[in-house]
């Protein structure tokens, strides 16, 4: 059975239930936006291709019912939705560009009835799955190339079908390259504290007939002392138009131990993880979840002494200069970032279009190259769309 891990079906948004794997694959079914923000939030469905089709199916589901009969008071409607989500992640890149995509849409129709728009907007959403069907595949390809017969390759979090719609970007290249008859192992690291790597990387791994073998998070450098390690490939969840990466806590300490030990250290990302609207790293916002991921989850008692206080970051922030590559779906993208980035991405610029500004399209974020600052983001959408970032949205 292929898996698919998000999809709409029966009027409603199919997901793979992730918390529940790797015991037990089960799907779920949303009919609801307050639904589908906790399932984002609590990581039932996670992974930024994968939350860029969550945004455009979630806006449709949220607008589907509007009663509005004029495009003023749908775009209100349509502000409050997008906002309201946006609100449940603040990192991956593509969440935000999904629910901008919808937004721009609405907009440039908004001269047609509003059910001619809800129409506009569900095939929007259908096309975002389809076209991360087809990235993928690309990113593959191109990945594919750099990977030799019998590498062992090391990687972080889960890149794979559970990240995207149901091939894979980092480990979307280790099966084309066992496609193409490439013998290869991996190595997964369990990625703390919520164990992506462990509880779903390997699970979708031997599903596919890989070498797989996990190893705890703080053993990669014995592994590449060791010589046991020709490449390491991770996925993205923004990337700055500097290269600068943000990614699964851990990567970048993949990165400084590739640097160290001489090790290839490629991301592999889709276009539209990219935001080419920040010069650099430093302005991309860093998700902090609660300290109970950290000192219990997964623990039959706690590991922690009661009280203690918790730094819990979701993800780490990976300089330009420790990336040997950037595999995309338009190319394999090399130093210098900051030139080639912009070059080999351009095609796909056009694909987004220019995206209006929230106070023209109702939308949580402004578009591709005139976004603000993350914090003044964050900002409008507090006051603007009546949304608690810290405690949960508000509908």
């Amino acid at each position: 059975m292929q898996l698919k891990t998000i999809s709409w079906e029966k009027g409603k948004i199919r997901i793979i239930d992730q918390s529940k794997l790797p015991e037990k694959l089960e799907y779920i079914s949303i009919s609801d936006i307050k639904t589908l923000w906790r399932a984002i939030k609590s990581l039932q469905v996670r992974g930024a291709p994968a939350l860029g089709a969550a945004a455009g199916l979630g806006v449709y589901l949220g607008i589907k019912d509007s009663s509005a009969k004029s495009f003023p008071q749908f775009s209100r409607e349509l502000k409050r939705v997008s906002g309201y989500l946006a609100a449940s992640r603040p990192t991956a890149r593509n969440l935000f560009w999904g629910l901008e995509r919808i937004c721009s849409i609405a907009l440039r129709n908004k001269n047609k009835p509003v059910a001619e728009i809800k129409k506009i907007i569900f095939k929007e959403g259908q096309k975002i799955i389809q076209e991360d069907r087809v990235a993928c595949r690309k990113i593959a390809d191109y990945g594919e190339k750099l990977i030799r017969h019998r590498d062992c390759v090391l990687t972080v979090c889960n890149a794979g079908i559970l990240a995207t719609i149901d091939y894979g970007t980092a480990l979307g290249v280790i099966y084309r390259a066992k496609e193409q008859g490439k013998k290869i192992k991996v190595f997964a690291c369990e990625t703390r504290p919520m164990l992506q790597g462990a509880r779903l990387t390997t699970w979708e791994l031997k599903r596919k007939g890989i070498d797989v073998t996990l190893i705890c998070d703080n053993m990669a450098a014995t592994l590449m002392r060791q010589g046991k390690i020709d490449k390491v490939i991770a996925g993205a969840d923004r990337i700055a138009s500097n290269g600068d990466t943000a990614n699964k806590i851990g990567t970048y300490n993949l990165a400084v131990l590739s640097k160290y030990h001489g090790i290839p250290f490629y991301i592999a990302a889709p276009a539209s993880t990219f935001d080419l609207s920040i010069k650099s790293g430093r302005q991309i916002p860093i998700e902090e979840r609660k300290a109970e991921e950290v000192t219990r989850l997964f623990f039959k008692k706690p590991m922690a002494a009661r009280g203690i206080k918790v730094f819990n970051p979701a993800f780490d922030l990976t300089p330009h200069n420790l990336i040997s590559a950037i595999i995309t779906d338009k190319g394999v993208i090399r130093s210098p970032y900051h030139k080639n980035i912009r070059k080999i991405l351009a095609p796909g610029a056009k694909l987004i279009g220019h995206l209006p500004k929230i106070q023209a399209c109702t939308c949580p974020t402004k578009g591709a190259g005139t976004s603000t600052a993350s914090h003044q983001v964050q900002a409008q959408l507090r006051t603007r769309c009546k949304i608690s970032l810290a405690g949960g949205g508000r509908l």
